[in-house]
Protein backbone atom coordinates (compact mmCIF):
# COMPACT_ATOMS: atom_id res chain seq x y z
CA UNK A 1 0.00 0.00 0.00
CA UNK A 2 1.01 3.23 -0.65
CA UNK A 3 3.03 5.73 2.02
CA UNK A 4 1.76 9.21 2.29
CA UNK A 5 4.77 11.32 3.25
CA UNK A 6 3.48 14.35 5.09
CA UNK A 7 5.91 17.24 5.51
CA UNK A 8 5.50 19.52 8.49
CA UNK A 9 3.89 18.14 11.72
CA UNK A 10 1.82 21.63 12.78
CA UNK A 11 -1.91 21.44 12.61
CA UNK A 12 -2.24 20.48 9.08
CA UNK A 13 -0.02 17.73 9.08
CA UNK A 14 -0.99 15.97 12.34
CA UNK A 15 -4.75 16.16 11.37
CA UNK A 16 -3.79 15.18 7.36
CA UNK A 17 -1.63 11.92 8.94
CA UNK A 18 -3.59 11.04 11.47
CA UNK A 19 -7.32 11.14 9.05
CA UNK A 20 -5.42 8.92 6.59
CA UNK A 21 -4.06 6.69 8.91
CA UNK A 22 -7.33 5.83 10.41
CA UNK A 23 -8.61 5.13 7.03
CA UNK A 24 -5.67 2.17 6.71
CA UNK A 25 -3.22 4.42 4.93
CA UNK A 26 0.57 4.07 6.56
CA UNK A 27 2.09 7.90 6.84
CA UNK A 28 5.51 9.15 7.62
CA UNK A 29 5.74 12.38 8.58
CA UNK A 30 8.81 14.55 8.41
CA UNK A 31 9.37 17.08 11.28
CA UNK A 32 12.48 19.38 11.25
CA UNK A 33 12.11 20.54 14.92
CA UNK A 34 14.58 20.36 16.90
CA UNK A 35 17.31 19.78 14.02
CA UNK A 36 16.17 23.16 12.65
CA UNK A 37 14.52 25.18 15.20
CA UNK A 38 12.03 29.18 14.30
CA UNK A 39 11.53 32.26 15.79
CA UNK A 40 8.51 31.35 17.17
CA UNK A 41 8.88 27.66 18.30
CA UNK A 42 9.53 26.75 22.14
CA UNK A 43 9.80 22.57 21.90
CA UNK A 44 9.94 20.04 19.62
CA UNK A 45 6.43 18.54 20.23
CA UNK A 46 4.07 18.33 17.00
CA UNK A 47 1.08 20.67 16.58
CA UNK A 48 2.76 23.11 18.76
CA UNK A 49 0.52 26.29 18.86
CA UNK A 50 3.14 29.52 18.59
CA UNK A 51 0.50 33.05 18.31
CA UNK A 52 -3.25 33.06 20.20
CA UNK A 53 -4.55 29.90 22.68
CA UNK A 54 -7.94 30.80 21.20
CA UNK A 55 -9.40 28.41 18.55
CA UNK A 56 -11.92 31.34 18.18
CA UNK A 57 -16.16 31.38 18.79
CA UNK A 58 -17.92 27.90 19.62
CA UNK A 59 -21.19 29.77 19.08
CA UNK A 60 -23.62 28.26 15.75
CA UNK A 61 -24.44 31.48 14.47
CA UNK A 62 -20.66 33.05 13.90
CA UNK A 63 -18.31 31.77 11.08
CA UNK A 64 -15.74 29.80 13.12
CA UNK A 65 -18.46 28.18 15.28
CA UNK A 66 -19.84 26.92 12.10
CA UNK A 67 -16.10 25.81 10.69
CA UNK A 68 -16.26 24.17 13.90
CA UNK A 69 -19.47 22.27 13.22
CA UNK A 70 -18.88 21.27 10.16
CA UNK A 71 -15.30 20.00 11.08
CA UNK A 72 -17.14 17.55 13.25
CA UNK A 73 -19.39 16.38 11.56
CA UNK A 74 -16.40 15.26 8.77
CA UNK A 75 -14.79 13.43 12.21
CA UNK A 76 -11.90 16.27 12.70
CA UNK A 77 -9.75 14.76 14.97
CA UNK A 78 -7.59 17.82 16.54
CA UNK A 79 -10.86 19.38 17.50
CA UNK A 80 -11.15 16.60 20.02
CA UNK A 81 -8.11 17.19 20.93
CA UNK A 82 -8.54 21.07 21.53
CA UNK A 83 -11.30 20.20 23.58
CA UNK A 84 -9.85 17.91 25.68
CA UNK A 85 -6.95 20.41 26.48
CA UNK A 86 -9.56 23.37 27.18
CA UNK A 87 -9.43 26.13 29.10
CA UNK A 88 -12.49 28.84 30.21
CA UNK A 89 -12.84 31.32 27.50
CA UNK A 90 -16.72 32.58 27.42
CA UNK A 91 -17.41 31.42 24.41
CA UNK A 92 -14.34 30.72 22.40
CA UNK A 93 -12.43 27.25 22.25
CA UNK A 94 -9.36 28.10 24.45
CA UNK A 95 -6.37 25.65 25.05
CA UNK A 96 -3.31 25.22 27.28
CA UNK A 97 -0.84 25.02 24.41
CA UNK A 98 1.70 22.55 26.26
CA UNK A 99 -1.28 19.91 27.28
CA UNK A 100 -2.72 20.22 23.66
CA UNK A 101 0.69 19.85 21.81
CA UNK A 102 1.08 16.83 24.12
CA UNK A 103 -1.45 14.95 23.30
CA UNK A 104 -1.25 15.26 19.86
CA UNK A 105 2.39 14.41 19.76
CA UNK A 106 2.12 11.21 22.01
CA UNK A 107 -0.97 10.04 19.82
CA UNK A 108 0.73 10.63 16.80
CA UNK A 109 4.26 8.99 17.73
CA UNK A 110 1.91 6.22 18.70
CA UNK A 111 0.05 5.29 16.13
CA UNK A 112 0.59 1.94 14.35
CA UNK A 113 0.67 3.47 10.99
CA UNK A 114 2.45 6.57 11.20
CA UNK A 115 5.87 7.28 11.70
CA UNK A 116 7.52 10.33 12.54
CA UNK A 117 10.94 11.13 10.90
CA UNK A 118 13.00 13.78 12.86
CA UNK A 119 14.96 15.63 9.56
CA UNK A 120 14.44 18.81 7.31
CA UNK A 121 12.84 18.38 4.10
CA UNK A 122 15.34 20.33 1.46
CA UNK A 123 13.22 20.00 -1.66
CA UNK A 124 10.41 18.73 -3.38
CA UNK A 125 11.99 15.52 -4.24
CA UNK A 126 9.50 13.20 -2.07
CA UNK A 127 8.12 10.18 -2.70
CA UNK A 128 4.44 10.65 -3.87
CA UNK A 129 1.79 10.66 -2.58
CA UNK A 130 2.53 13.70 -0.30
CA UNK A 131 1.89 16.59 1.36
CA UNK A 132 3.76 19.67 2.05
CA UNK A 133 2.05 21.64 5.39
CA UNK A 134 5.32 23.04 6.26
CA UNK A 135 3.28 26.00 7.18
CA UNK A 136 4.20 29.63 7.47
CA UNK A 137 7.67 29.26 8.73
CA UNK A 138 8.53 26.85 6.25
CA UNK A 139 12.74 26.62 6.04
CA UNK A 140 14.68 28.65 3.54
CA UNK A 141 15.81 25.22 1.68
CA UNK A 142 12.69 24.26 1.08
CA UNK A 143 11.03 27.75 0.51
CA UNK A 144 13.83 28.55 -2.15
CA UNK A 145 12.60 25.09 -4.01
CA UNK A 146 9.05 26.01 -3.80
CA UNK A 147 9.86 29.20 -5.26
CA UNK A 148 11.57 27.50 -7.96
CA UNK A 149 8.96 25.64 -8.75
CA UNK A 150 6.36 28.13 -8.43
CA UNK A 151 8.29 30.23 -10.85
CA UNK A 152 7.34 33.40 -9.30
CA UNK A 153 7.79 35.30 -5.78
CA UNK A 154 6.36 33.80 -3.12
CA UNK A 155 3.43 35.60 -1.68
CA UNK A 156 4.32 36.52 2.58
CA UNK A 157 3.21 38.72 5.00
CA UNK A 158 4.22 39.55 8.82
CA UNK A 159 2.40 37.75 11.53
CA UNK A 160 2.56 39.33 15.11
CA UNK A 161 2.46 36.94 18.36
CA UNK A 162 1.03 38.96 21.86
CA UNK A 163 2.30 38.75 25.42
CA UNK A 164 1.72 36.57 27.93
CA UNK A 165 1.68 37.43 31.51
CA UNK A 166 1.77 35.68 34.73
CA UNK A 167 -1.20 36.07 36.68
CA UNK A 168 0.04 36.33 39.91
CA UNK A 169 1.76 39.30 39.07
CA UNK A 170 -1.27 41.56 38.02
CA UNK A 171 -2.76 43.60 40.92
CA UNK A 172 -5.91 42.39 41.52
CA UNK A 173 -8.10 45.63 42.71
CA UNK A 174 -7.40 47.46 39.38
CA UNK A 175 -9.28 44.49 36.71
CA UNK A 176 -12.42 43.11 36.89
CA UNK A 177 -13.31 39.81 35.48
CA UNK A 178 -16.02 39.53 32.78
CA UNK A 179 -16.89 38.09 29.20
CA UNK A 180 -18.30 40.43 26.53
CA UNK A 181 -22.06 40.89 26.28
CA UNK A 182 -21.53 38.24 29.57
CA UNK A 183 -21.59 35.37 27.01
CA UNK A 184 -19.56 33.04 29.02
CA UNK A 185 -18.68 32.75 32.92
CA UNK A 186 -16.30 35.92 33.60
CA UNK A 187 -13.62 34.01 32.18
CA UNK A 188 -11.77 37.66 30.81
CA UNK A 189 -9.36 39.64 33.08
CA UNK A 190 -10.66 43.11 31.73
CA UNK A 191 -8.27 46.47 33.05
CA UNK A 192 -10.59 49.50 32.63
CA UNK A 193 -8.81 52.46 30.83
CA UNK A 194 -9.94 55.72 31.05
CA UNK A 195 -8.99 58.58 29.00
CA UNK A 196 -6.20 59.93 30.01
CA UNK A 197 -4.73 56.34 30.43
CA UNK A 198 -6.03 55.66 27.30
CA UNK A 199 -4.25 58.78 25.57
CA UNK A 200 -0.78 57.74 27.76
CA UNK A 201 -0.95 54.31 25.86
CA UNK A 202 -1.59 55.48 22.36
CA UNK A 203 1.52 57.60 22.87
CA UNK A 204 3.81 55.26 24.58
CA UNK A 205 2.77 53.12 21.89
CA UNK A 206 3.04 55.74 19.15
CA UNK A 207 6.57 56.03 20.07
CA UNK A 208 7.84 52.70 20.73
CA UNK A 209 11.29 50.71 19.36
CA UNK A 210 10.03 48.37 16.94
CA UNK A 211 11.64 45.58 15.33
CA UNK A 212 11.73 46.22 11.47
CA UNK A 213 11.67 43.93 8.88
CA UNK A 214 14.98 42.99 6.33
CA UNK A 215 16.25 45.82 4.26
CA UNK A 216 14.94 43.54 1.16
CA UNK A 217 11.39 42.80 2.52
CA UNK A 218 7.99 44.67 2.63
CA UNK A 219 5.93 44.68 5.73
CA UNK A 220 2.94 42.71 4.29
CA UNK A 221 0.64 42.44 7.73
CA UNK A 222 -2.49 39.92 7.95
CA UNK A 223 -5.57 42.64 8.52
CA UNK A 224 -6.98 40.20 10.93
CA UNK A 225 -3.54 39.97 13.17
CA UNK A 226 -2.43 43.58 12.88
CA UNK A 227 0.74 44.86 15.41
CA UNK A 228 -0.90 47.65 18.15
CA UNK A 229 1.79 49.85 16.92
CA UNK A 230 0.37 49.52 13.25
CA UNK A 231 -3.46 49.78 14.38
CA UNK A 232 -2.31 53.17 16.48
CA UNK A 233 -0.65 54.56 13.44
CA UNK A 234 -4.00 54.68 11.84
CA UNK A 235 -5.63 57.10 14.07
CA UNK A 236 -5.75 57.74 18.00
CA UNK A 237 -9.14 56.05 19.01
CA UNK A 238 -8.48 53.14 15.89
CA UNK A 239 -7.53 50.48 18.92
CA UNK A 240 -10.04 51.59 21.38
CA UNK A 241 -12.80 50.76 18.46
CA UNK A 242 -10.79 47.69 17.98
CA UNK A 243 -9.05 44.88 20.30
CA UNK A 244 -9.92 47.70 23.34
CA UNK A 245 -13.27 47.89 22.82
CA UNK A 246 -14.95 48.64 26.13
CA UNK A 247 -18.55 47.82 24.60
CA UNK A 248 -20.23 44.94 26.13
CA UNK A 249 -17.88 45.26 29.50
CA UNK A 250 -19.79 47.30 32.15
CA UNK A 251 -17.43 47.88 34.88
CA UNK A 252 -19.28 46.77 38.33
CA UNK A 253 -17.17 48.93 40.44
CA UNK A 254 -18.29 51.45 38.38
CA UNK A 255 -21.79 50.82 36.79
CA UNK A 256 -20.38 52.21 33.50
CA UNK A 257 -18.43 51.01 30.37
CA UNK A 258 -14.84 52.28 30.62
CA UNK A 259 -13.36 54.52 27.83
CA UNK A 260 -10.93 51.34 27.13
CA UNK A 261 -10.63 48.14 27.98
CA UNK A 262 -7.34 45.67 28.13
CA UNK A 263 -8.06 42.07 28.18
CA UNK A 264 -5.92 38.83 29.15
CA UNK A 265 -7.31 35.81 28.46
CA UNK A 266 -6.28 32.05 30.60
CA UNK A 267 -3.39 30.48 27.90
CA UNK A 268 -3.03 27.36 30.83
CA UNK A 269 -5.47 25.07 32.52
CA UNK A 270 -4.92 25.91 35.74
CA UNK A 271 -5.11 29.61 34.94
CA UNK A 272 -1.57 31.02 36.11
CA UNK A 273 -0.75 31.87 32.47
CA UNK A 274 -2.37 35.25 30.83
CA UNK A 275 -2.45 36.39 27.27
CA UNK A 276 -2.64 40.13 26.07
CA UNK A 277 -5.67 40.03 23.70
CA UNK A 278 -5.19 41.16 20.39
CA UNK A 279 -2.01 43.23 21.50
CA UNK A 280 0.02 41.21 18.78
CA UNK A 281 2.76 43.22 18.76
CA UNK A 282 6.83 43.52 16.74
CA UNK A 283 8.26 46.28 19.83
CA UNK A 284 11.46 45.01 21.22
CA UNK A 285 11.26 43.25 24.11
CA UNK A 286 13.02 46.55 26.21
CA UNK A 287 9.97 48.20 24.98
CA UNK A 288 7.34 45.80 25.17
CA UNK A 289 7.96 45.80 29.29
CA UNK A 290 8.02 49.70 29.45
CA UNK A 291 4.95 50.04 27.78
CA UNK A 292 3.32 46.90 29.62
CA UNK A 293 5.18 48.19 32.84
CA UNK A 294 3.42 51.79 32.15
CA UNK A 295 -0.60 50.06 32.19
CA UNK A 296 -2.89 49.76 35.46
CA UNK A 297 -2.64 47.07 37.04
CA UNK A 298 0.66 45.56 35.24
CA UNK A 299 2.88 47.70 37.24
CA UNK A 300 4.56 44.79 38.39
CA UNK A 301 3.99 41.79 35.88
CA UNK A 302 6.21 39.19 35.06
CA UNK A 303 6.24 39.05 31.46
CA UNK A 304 6.28 35.40 30.31
CA UNK A 305 6.50 35.43 26.74
CA UNK A 306 7.42 38.19 24.70
CA UNK A 307 5.51 39.29 21.41
CA UNK A 308 7.48 38.64 18.45
CA UNK A 309 6.95 39.63 14.75
CA UNK A 310 7.91 36.48 12.15
CA UNK A 311 7.35 36.31 8.25
CA UNK A 312 4.64 33.98 7.31
CA UNK A 313 4.70 32.68 3.61
CA UNK A 314 1.82 31.88 1.38
CA UNK A 315 1.88 30.13 -2.52
CA UNK A 316 -0.49 31.73 -4.96
CA UNK A 317 -2.21 28.48 -4.95
CA UNK A 318 -5.22 29.27 -7.14
CA UNK A 319 -2.58 29.52 -10.07
CA UNK A 320 -0.52 26.63 -8.53
CA UNK A 321 -3.13 23.81 -7.50
CA UNK A 322 -6.40 22.60 -8.32
CA UNK A 323 -8.98 21.12 -6.18
CA UNK A 324 -8.20 19.89 -3.37
CA UNK A 325 -4.79 21.68 -2.81
CA UNK A 326 -3.31 19.07 -6.12
CA UNK A 327 -0.25 20.16 -7.92
CA UNK A 328 -1.03 20.82 -11.26
CA UNK A 329 2.58 20.13 -12.17
CA UNK A 330 3.08 16.96 -9.89
CA UNK A 331 0.67 14.58 -9.84
CA UNK A 332 -0.15 13.28 -6.01
CA UNK A 333 1.25 16.31 -4.37
CA UNK A 334 -0.78 18.21 -2.37
CA UNK A 335 -0.44 21.14 0.32
CA UNK A 336 -2.28 21.72 3.47
CA UNK A 337 -2.58 24.57 6.10
CA UNK A 338 -1.24 28.38 5.88
CA UNK A 339 1.06 27.97 3.31
CA UNK A 340 -2.08 27.79 1.01
CA UNK A 341 -3.54 30.88 2.18
CA UNK A 342 -5.90 29.93 4.99
CA UNK A 343 -5.59 31.73 8.10
CA UNK A 344 -6.73 30.28 11.43
CA UNK A 345 -5.77 27.20 13.71
CA UNK A 346 -9.30 25.33 12.70
CA UNK A 347 -8.65 26.80 9.16
CA UNK A 348 -5.41 25.26 8.68
CA UNK A 349 -6.70 21.93 10.59
CA UNK A 350 -9.46 22.25 8.13
CA UNK A 351 -7.33 22.18 5.22
CA UNK A 352 -5.45 19.41 6.05
CA UNK A 353 -8.28 17.13 6.78
CA UNK A 354 -9.37 18.10 3.06
CA UNK A 355 -5.92 17.19 1.90
CA UNK A 356 -5.88 13.85 3.32
CA UNK A 357 -9.78 13.30 2.09
CA UNK A 358 -7.96 14.61 -1.42
CA UNK A 359 -5.38 11.96 -0.79
CA UNK A 360 -7.17 9.20 -0.20
CA UNK A 361 -9.84 9.65 -2.87
CA UNK A 362 -6.62 9.33 -5.43
CA UNK A 363 -4.96 6.40 -3.80
CA UNK A 364 -8.66 4.80 -4.40
CA UNK A 365 -8.27 5.81 -8.22
CA UNK A 366 -11.31 8.18 -7.15
CA UNK A 367 -12.18 12.18 -7.41
CA UNK A 368 -12.69 13.79 -4.71
CA UNK A 369 -16.62 14.62 -4.30
CA UNK A 370 -17.28 18.72 -4.65
CA UNK A 371 -18.20 20.21 -1.23
CA UNK A 372 -21.21 22.03 -1.08
CA UNK A 373 -20.69 25.54 -1.91
CA UNK A 374 -23.11 26.74 0.52
CA UNK A 375 -20.88 25.65 3.30
CA UNK A 376 -17.91 27.08 5.16
CA UNK A 377 -15.24 24.78 4.55
CA UNK A 378 -16.61 24.65 0.54
CA UNK A 379 -16.87 28.56 0.62
CA UNK A 380 -12.85 28.94 2.13
CA UNK A 381 -12.03 26.32 -0.59
CA UNK A 382 -13.70 27.95 -3.76
CA UNK A 383 -11.90 31.04 -2.01
CA UNK A 384 -8.48 30.09 -2.58
CA UNK A 385 -9.16 27.87 -5.77
CA UNK A 386 -10.29 30.69 -7.10
CA UNK A 387 -7.59 33.42 -9.24
CA UNK A 388 -7.42 36.78 -8.29
CA UNK A 389 -5.38 39.67 -9.28
CA UNK A 390 -3.99 39.82 -5.41
CA UNK A 391 -4.39 36.98 -3.68
CA UNK A 392 -4.33 37.13 -0.36
CA UNK A 393 -4.96 34.95 3.02
CA UNK A 394 -8.44 34.49 4.12
CA UNK A 395 -10.45 33.41 7.64
CA UNK A 396 -13.91 31.86 7.92
CA UNK A 397 -16.39 34.64 7.57
CA UNK A 398 -19.91 34.48 6.57
CA UNK A 399 -19.16 36.95 4.05
CA UNK A 400 -17.95 33.77 2.09
CA UNK A 401 -21.14 32.19 1.70
CA UNK A 402 -23.99 32.43 -0.67
CA UNK A 403 -26.95 34.01 1.13
CA UNK A 404 -29.19 36.89 0.18
CA UNK A 405 -30.60 38.74 3.53
CA UNK A 406 -34.46 37.91 3.97
CA UNK A 407 -37.38 41.01 4.14
CA UNK A 408 -36.64 42.00 7.99
CA UNK A 409 -34.03 39.74 9.06
CA UNK A 410 -31.78 40.68 11.34
CA UNK A 411 -28.06 39.52 11.08
CA UNK A 412 -27.90 37.15 13.82
CA UNK A 413 -31.12 35.35 12.59
CA UNK A 414 -29.36 35.35 8.64
CA UNK A 415 -26.48 33.49 10.01
CA UNK A 416 -27.91 31.51 12.18
CA UNK A 417 -30.44 30.49 8.97
CA UNK A 418 -26.76 30.14 7.26
CA UNK A 419 -25.54 28.26 9.64
CA UNK A 420 -28.27 25.76 10.05
CA UNK A 421 -28.41 25.37 6.11
CA UNK A 422 -24.08 24.84 5.90
CA UNK A 423 -24.64 21.76 8.30
CA UNK A 424 -27.99 20.51 6.50
CA UNK A 425 -25.62 20.31 3.29
CA UNK A 426 -22.68 19.28 5.10
CA UNK A 427 -24.33 16.22 6.94
CA UNK A 428 -25.83 15.32 3.37
CA UNK A 429 -22.11 15.35 1.75
CA UNK A 430 -20.93 13.22 4.18
CA UNK A 431 -23.93 11.20 4.05
CA UNK A 432 -23.69 10.65 0.15
CA UNK A 433 -20.35 9.64 -0.44
CA UNK A 434 -20.00 7.29 2.48
CA UNK A 435 -16.83 5.07 0.57
CA UNK A 436 -14.81 8.92 1.83
CA UNK A 437 -15.30 8.50 5.62
CA UNK A 438 -14.27 6.58 8.17
CA UNK A 439 -16.53 4.44 11.19
CA UNK A 440 -15.18 7.81 13.82
CA UNK A 441 -16.19 10.76 11.10
CA UNK A 442 -19.42 8.53 10.44
CA UNK A 443 -20.58 8.37 14.21
CA UNK A 444 -19.32 12.22 14.42
CA UNK A 445 -23.32 13.27 13.04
Amino acid sequence: MDRVQVIGGGLAGTEAAWQLADRGIPVRIFEMRPQVTTSAHRTDRLAEIVCTNSFKSTLPETSSGLLKAELDLLGCRLLGVAREARVPAGHALAVDRDEFSQIVTEVIEKHPLIEVERRCQDDLDVDLPAIIATGPLTADTLSMALQSHCSSDHLYFYDAIAPSIDAETIDPDVGFRASRYDKGDADYLNIPLNEEQYRDLIGRLGSAEVVTPHAFEDAKYFESCLPVEVIVARGPDTLRFGPLKPRGLRNPKTGIEPYAVIQLRQESRNGSLLGMVGFQTRMTYGAQKEVIHSIPGLEKATILRYGSIHRNIFLNLPVLCERYQRDRAIPGLHFAGQICGVEGYVECIMSGLIAALSVFSGIGHREMPLLPDDTMIGALMNYIHTPTKNFQPMNSNMGLLPSRRQRGEGKKDRYTRMSRQAIDSMRGYREAHPWLFDDRSRSAA
